[in-house]
């Protein structure tokens, strides 16, 4: 039988979230960016966002060790693919995430772990902005529905899994057992 989800507060989830989607237009300036915001998600467990200047940018490595410090389900959130800051990044973080899938089904944990999910970028906003056009329609109901689908979709994903086998709990709980006591003197040697 599979160990269950333990109840405690450990982190159930990390989210690798694109600074640029779900976000309003800006009007870029010289005097530099302003500070990301992101979405409240409004996760219904323990979720560690780990925000990303782009999707694309997210390696095989940043994802292993989400899982191997415990995490049930990682999740990437980029731009739609026709709306990406950086033109290709969620094309390529859609690829690393197919691989990456192929190597967890490989090692046993399950691809059906990793998630990646769209919420609209914002370069066409924000070039129009910069261009001086009127700013295009805010849409935060659409942007917000779309939010609340990703949330459940990834509550989904979660009901349907066994906990982590890499989770910390059950290192803890051996570590807390008796060792294993060696005899250490020497026959050959006794006084």
């Amino acid at each position: 039988m599979q160990e269950t989800r333990p109840a405690a507060t450990a982190v159930a989830v990390t989210a690798f979230i694109c600074s640029n989607c779900a976000r309003p237009g800006q009007t870029p300036s010289s005097a530099g960016r302003p500070r990301p915001t992101v979405p409240d998600f409004q996760w219904p467990v323990p979720v560690r966002e780990v925000l990303v200047a782009c999707t694309g940018r997210l390696q095989p490595e940043h994802v292993l060790k989400a899982f191997e410090t415990g995490s049930d389900v990682v999740c990437a959130v980029g731009c739609e693919e026709d709306n990406c800051h950086y033109l290709e990044g969620s094309q390529r973080c859609a690829r690393r995430v197919d691989y990456l899938r192929s190597i967890l089904d490989e090692i046993g944990l399950g691809g059906r772990r990793l998630l990646f999910f769209h919420l609209p970028g914002t370069a066409g906003q924000d070039l129009a902005l910069g261009a001086g056009k009127p700013q295009p329609a805010d849409g935060s109901e659409a942007r917000n529905a779309r939010v609340a689908a990703l949330r459940e979709q990834m509550t989904q994903a979660l009901d349907g899994l066994p906990a982590n086998p890499m989770h910390a709990a059950p290192v803890a709980e051996a570590a807390a057992q008796i060792p294993q006591e060696v005899d250490t003197l020497d026959d050959d040697n006794e006084e």
